[in-house]
């Protein structure tokens, strides 16, 4: 049969956004906050329909009511905690503890949430991931790739990558995700690589200046010397946190990569991405750059810039011809999308 592959397109511009991202900073500054929540909505709602797949948008179902209501919650959550932790310093770390446990839950419902106010062609999506998954995904991923000083974050972003990827459902219809885990070790060498070479090139500058200062006899430093010292000592943790932001952009366009083209809708259909990895760099951190330089004012256009190049390089194949494809999920699809109206829940914000 015929297999159609579609990129995804975004038609946005800066112009348009930048009409929309104003009011909403001014309507949230005026409310000390709360209109976030629809601020929020608004944006969400503008990008998804600007993004489309075989000809059709995506749409954005949720109400600003929701999504404020669970921001209540999770502010009310650190009120308490900052209470407890001031007059009861063992309570605190005890309701840390319980937040801590909670965490991977609240994300969870999160992803749910927002799977379940999306939909494609007026079939929604859905997340069936569960509690542990998402301990694993969420706690145990970043704590694994921690520990081992970077050396198993592929086997931690492949933990992540098969619960979000793998629980998605579409009309009823599940996505399923196996990447491999050579592939991403593939993609982490390179960040790697560069990460140690920053490492030992800071290193090296600390070195240096220590056994300097060492031999002019001593370390005690004073007056311009001393703020020499720290300038050149400061400007090397700098650098080196730059570097280890690049690395980290290198391998999270490569993840990206290896995630999606390893994601099956319906056992037969796939995804795709070939994102640069470099491309997607420069674009973070030029769009960064330019939105400092211009205090905010260049936010909308950076947003509408790294939108147009996620969506520009991103596909999906349909194995067989899309439009009964497509019918045959919107027809299954629609009873199943009747359901979320009313178990949607609330965003947590994280």
């Amino acid at each position: 049969m015929a297999r159609e592959t579609h990129r995804f397109v975004f038609s946005g511009t800066a112009r348009e956004y930048f009409g929309i991202w104003i009011v909403n900073v001014l309507l949230t500054i005026v409310t000390l906050g709360v209109y976030s929540a629809w601020a929020k909505v608004r944006r969400k709602r503008y990008f998804y329909g600007n993004t489309a797949l075989a000809g059709h948008a995506f749409e954005y179902h949720a109400r600003g009511s929701q999504i404020l209501l669970g921001r209540i919650i999770v502010v009310a959550g650190f009120a308490i905690y900052n209470i407890l932790i001031t007059a009861a310093p063992i309570a605190g770390l005890v309701v840390l503890v319980a937040f801590g446990l909670v965490f991977p839950w609240l994300l969870m419902r999160g992803i749910r949430f927002n799977a379940r106010v999306t939909s494609h062609r007026n079939v929604r999506f859905d997340f069936v991931g569960g509690y542990w998954g998402a301990a694993r995904a969420f706690g145990l991923a970043p704590l694994v790739g921690f520990v081992s000083l970077g050396l198993l974050l592929p086997v931690a972003s492949r933990w992540t990558i098969t619960y979000v990827h793998g629980n998605l459902r579409y009309g009823g219809r599940p996505f399923s995700a196996a990447p491999s885990l050579g592939a991403l070790y593939r993609v982490w060498l390179v960040p790697a690589i560069i990460v140690l070479a920053g490492l030992a090139i800071a290193g090296a500058i600390g070195l240096s200046l220590v056994f300097a200062h060492a031999a002019a006899g001593g370390l005690k430093l004073e007056g311009a010397e001393s703020a020499a010292f720290i300038v050149v000592l400061y400007g090397a943790i700098l650098a080196y946190l730059v570097v280890f932001g690049l690395a980290s952009l290198v391998y999270g366009a490569g993840v990206r990569n290896v995630g999606y083209s390893a994601t099956l809708f319906d056992g037969r259909h796939p995804l795709a991405s070939d994102l640069p990895r470099w491309r997607y760099a420069f674009v973070a951190v030029s769009n960064l750059v330019v939105t400092i330089l211009t205090l905010g004012l260049m936010r909308p256009w950076a947003a509408i810039r790294m939108a147009r190049l996620h969506a520009a390089y991103t596909a999906m194949t349909f194995d067989g011809p899309i439009g009964e494809i497509v019918s045959v999920v919107e027809a299954d699809g629609s009873a199943v999308g009747a359901e979320y109206a009313s178990i949607e829940g609330f965003d947590f914000g994280f």
